[in-house]
């Protein structure tokens, strides 16, 4: 219908050894569409490639070429942009 909205969510487990010690993370993000127009599936996909748009454009990123976006140089920034907009995962970790 016209009034619905979307509805994104992610989470991820990681578990890892540290000194012996075995953790996981339970990493998650969930946001809600404003309308059917503005909706969460637009935000998480098209604001990380327009905040990349913007890096490219100021000579902040200066490799070229298709990418992935491993690099600190790419991601750190994009996540940080994001965040400012209430784009982000909430991370708990805990020892298992």
């Amino acid at each position: 219908n016209p009034e619905d909205t979307d509805w994104v969510v992610l989470v991820h487990f990681f578990e890892y050894t540290l000194h012996g010690k075995n953790f996981e993370i339970e990493s998650y993000f969930s946001l809600e569409g404003e309308t059917s127009t503005y909706t969460a599936m637009s935000k998480t996909v098209g604001m990380p490639i327009a905040f990349a748009t913007e890096l490219i454009l100021h000579d902040k990123i200066k490799t070229r070429g298709v990418l992935m976006p491993t690099d600190r140089d790419i991601y750190l920034p994009i996540l940080k942009r994001l965040a400012e907009t209430g784009i982000e995962f909430i991370d708990t970790i805990k020892e298992i």
